[in-house]
């Protein structure tokens, strides 16, 4: 038997969101704090079909073991696990199959047939055609600072009378760059940081400084494997940078075999919190242009000796 729905990080955002009688939220905040997350749930509510008893008009927390909820838990590792539920993100890849340049979800996301490049496997329109399955469907644009003018133009109307009384949950990590005209149609709720110990009792105990990397966001603990990892190698690259060249490129060249753009960055800049202003300004610059030169060099070695030159020029060993 599935077990029930573990209990968010956010329950005061589910609750207002349980209250909430439209159709259209904007859940905001930053990366990995917890908003895609919050959605599931909101999700699992509207569709439970053993919800708990209800209480001032509403209905209870989702079961966590009917067909419905357990397709939720589902969602987050198997795309269209829950046939109420369309997740909408940024294209990964162009139509020739190559990596895309830019995130963007466009105007073939929403019209189908407007999808050129077949990047969708279902459109909004598409989707909003059929009644639910169970209690309501659910568009969740995980990225709505991405949506282009068309995409945000074409999902206007369905956002004002959506059909079969759908919901949209839209998240975003900056609300400033998301379409005015999505934002003011929509009710926002702002997720924020929780704190460390509500992590720790949602999760497990973690050491002080994963804690402190994570900065109230859940979804950095998550990947405690990966970013343990990249912290150890900034750590290991930080205390060559105060020896001989030689070695400090030794371990820039291992970190390059290693480097993973999301979390070494964060790991980084962590090791380095603790040096002078200065020290971390010049760092930064350098940890910036690194990350500016691998969107633009297919081989990254010369890259990051440049860093391992620029790093012990800012701390004073060049």
């Amino acid at each position: 038997m599935t077990a029930p729905i573990a209990p968010g990080f956010h329950p005061e955002l589910l609750e207002q969101a349980r209250r909430y009688p439209g159709h259209a939220l904007l859940l905001s905040g930053p990366a990995r704090v917890g908003k895609r997350a919050l959605a599931l749930e909101i999700v699992a509510f509207q569709n439970c079909l053993h919800p708990g008893p209800i209480s001032d008009g509403l209905a209870g927390e989702a079961c966590g073991h009917c067909a419905s909820c357990r397709a939720v838990a589902l969602s987050e590792a198997q795309s269209g696990a829950h046939p109420d539920l369309l997740v909408v993100s940024p294209r990964t890849t162009t139509s020739t199959g190559k990596a895309a340049r830019r995130r963007i979800i466009p105007v073939g996301a929403i019209v189908e047939a407007r999808d050129d490049g077949h990047d969708y496997d279902q459109h909004v329109y598409q989707f909003l055609e059929l009644r639910p399955t169970y209690r309501r469907r659910v568009v969740l644009v995980d990225g709505a600072e991405y949506l282009n003018e068309q995409a945000a133009n074409a999902l206007l109307k369905l956002v004002e009378e959506p059909p079969h009384n759908a919901l949209f949950l839209f998240l975003s990590e900056d609300v400033g760059l998301v379409m005015p005209t999505i934002v003011s149609r929509t009710a926002r709720l702002n997720v924020q940081p929780v704190s460390d110990h509500r992590m720790q009792a949602g999760l497990a105990v973690f050491p002080p400084d994963l804690l402190e990397l994570a900065a109230g966001r859940p979804g950095v603990l998550e990947q405690a494997g990966k970013v343990t990892a990249a912290l150890q190698d900034a750590r290991t690259l930080t205390a060559a940078l105060r020896g001989d060249l030689m070695g400090a490129l030794e371990a820039a060249e291992t970190l390059e075999k290693r480097f993973d753009p999301e979390w070494h960055p964060q790991a980084l800049r962590h090791v380095w919190r603790a040096e002078v202003p200065a020290v971390r300004a010049s760092a930064d610059i350098a940890l910036e242009r690194l990350l500016s030169a691998l969107e633009v060099y297919a081989s990254p070695s010369l890259s990051f000796q440049v860093l391992v030159l620029d790093l012990r020029a800012a701390f004073g060993e060049g």
